[in-house]
C-alpha cells in the first residue's frame, strides 16, 4: 500500500457506484491501483496484473458474493 501513484492515466470507478463506499481502479503498464474514491489522496492498493486477473475471475465466478444471512 502506498501513498505515491502515477498521475498519468484516469481513475474508473463502476457504474453502478452511489455517492459512498465505492473504489476506483487505474489501470497502468503491469499493475493495477486500487484507492477509495471518497479519498483520493490516501492510500493506494497496488496489484500486479496477474493478481488483478485472478481477481476478477473469481469476482465473475461468484467466489466473493456476500449472502444475506
Amino acid at each position: 500500500m502506498t501513498n505515491s501513484h502515477p498521475a498519468d492515466g484516469a481513475w474508473r470507478r463502476s457504474s453502478a457506484c452511489e455517492d459512498a463506499g465505492c473504489v476506483e481502479v487505474l489501470v497502468g503498464k503491469g499493475e493495477v491501483l486500487v484507492r477509495h474514491s471518497q479519498d483520493p489522496s490516501g492510500s493506494v492498493l497496488r496489484f500486479s496484473d496477474i493478481e488483478w486477473h485472478a481477481f476478477l475471475v473469481g469476482v465473475r465466478n461468484g467466489e466473493f458474493d456476500v449472502t444475506s444471512a
